[in-house]
């Protein structure tokens, strides 16, 4: 396993030629020539001790694309001396999971030794593909690496999830695509066809792979290909004419990625349906994937507009469902209906505010006791403990309100965290509220004997 720490190519690796893109070419064909994710593969970092350990496991890799997640279970096979298997979720199925066992038993009969199965976006295979890797895993037939641009608590089975560490991948920093920057360049000047790349065009590109790596690699050998045509240098000027839509998002005015989502939102909380609209078709022109703005724009309505108009939230969610049947273009008219209905609705981020408080004093706050006439008693012990005892059904009570009735634990003093504005539903939710508020009053009194 020597061989995979150092700057050599492991053995057996094919050679990469010139008509593979650069980012296979310059894949690291050793763990010290993987750049980046020194949080996992520094000196004594877990990822690292996995491989040093001489003992394989399964494992998640979970992180965004481009960041190494292919390399590193490749890297994981050589150094094992391990039979590599790669499935793609996107196009694979139970047929292919079949075809790996098949080719996993070989392998075993022959060598002895598991084979590593790599599942490249697992989390789109549904429970029942996923749960077919169980028995494998468990008896040793593979060692699993799957890798996930998802969340795995919510696209991983929990059986499978429990059989595999989970490694969390970070996206490249600007130093780490400048070290990838001198690579690719280095490897393009050995074969002859390196431009000129100024600091400011660097930049650019740095700031167009957004802590991608292929990304970043995919930009650069377009632009070499195209300056070794021209013979030319690569300046912004040149970027500008090479990659017009992909850095129309990073390089008008300099805005970036995050600076227009934010001009979004905020356009939408100030209730300009023109500005709204604009920056939508800014990002959605530069490359943005609609399916990112689609659940900005479900959190603009839960976060500005809210119980003010509970349709707003409705709305988004067919929006983002309306353009996942359709796709682009088409279904990009929905989150610009989504949008415009958002900038014009009632405002009020009451509940988001509320949600904030509570979740400030839970953090700091003792764990309480749920109040005894609260619980639930299923069962006889439970009654006889005064589970339940007390308390009122609010459906026998006037006007369907138990006066009165508290329901947050010992010690713990309501705000009122809610508090509604005076627009939209919310105005009648304010109404209703301060009705029942004067209840509670009243009850309070004529326990206390002032009323």
């Amino acid at each position: 396993m020597g061989d995979l720490f150092s700057a050599t190519p492991s053995a057996g690796s094919s050679p990469k030629t010139s008509a593979a893109p650069l980012a296979e070419r310059l894949r690291p064909h050793a763990l010290d020539a993987v750049i980046g994710q020194q949080h996992l593969l520094g000196p004594g970092k877990p990822l690292r001790a996995a491989f040093e350990s001489g003992r394989p496991h399964s494992m998640i890799l979970w992180g965004p694309p481009g960041v190494g997640k292919t390399t590193l279970a490749r890297l994981m096979a050589d150094a094992f001396g391990l039979e590599f298997i790669a499935i793609s979720a996107v196009l694979g199925g139970v047929k292919d999971i079949r075809e790996a066992v098949d080719q996993a038993h070989a392998t075993q009969a022959r060598s002895g030794k598991s084979t590593v199965v790599f599942v490249d976006e697992v989390h789109r295979f549904n429970k029942a593909q996923q749960d077919a890797f169980l028995p494998h895993v468990e008896s040793g037939l593979f060692v699993f690496i799957g890798a996930t641009t998802e969340n795995p608590s919510f696209e991983v089975v929990g059986a499978l999830l429990s059989r595999a560490a989970v490694y969390v991948l970070e996206p490249l920093g600007a130093e780490e695509l400048q070290q990838l920057i001198d690579r690719a360049l280095a490897l393009l000047a050995a074969e002859g066809r390196a431009p000129l790349v100024d600091a400011a065009a660097r930049g650019m590109l740095i700031d167009l792979a957004d802590g991608d790596a292929r990304r970043l690699l995919n930009a650069v050998e377009i632009v070499a290909n195209l300056a070794a045509s021209k013979g030319a240098a690569v300046d912004a000027a040149f970027l500008r004419d090479a990659l017009p839509a992909t850095l129309r998002r990073f390089d008008k005015g300099g805005e970036n990625f995050y600076d227009q989502i934010s001009a979004l939102h905020k356009s939408v909380r100030g209730s300009d349906p023109d500005a709204a609209l604009y920056w939508l078709v800014r990002m959605l022109d530069g490359g943005t994937d609609p399916r990112y703005i689609a659940r900005r724009v479900i959190r603009m309505a839960m976060e500005d507009v809210g119980l003010a108009d509970p349709r707003a939230l409705q709305l988004s969610l067919d929006a983002a469902e309306t353009y996942e049947r359709l796709g682009s273009p088409e279904g990009e008219l929905a989150l610009a209906e989504a949008v415009v209905y958002l900038a014009v609705a009632a405002k009020s981020n009451a509940v988001y505010a509320a949600y904030n408080a509570v979740r400030a004093l839970v953090q700091t706050d003792a764990s309480r006791a749920v109040p005894m006439h609260l619980r639930n008693a299923p069962t006889r012990l439970m009654k006889d403990l005064g589970y339940g005892k007390g308390y009122r059904y609010a459906h026998d009570e006037t006007g369907g309100f138990a006066a009165g009735e508290r329901y947050l634990p010992e010690g713990v003093q309501p705000g009122p965290w809610y508090q509604p504005t005076d627009r939209g539903l919310e105005a009648k939710i304010g109404e209703k509220l301060a009705q029942l508020r004067a209840r509670n009053a009243g009850r309070a009194a004529q326990d206390d004997g002032t009323a």
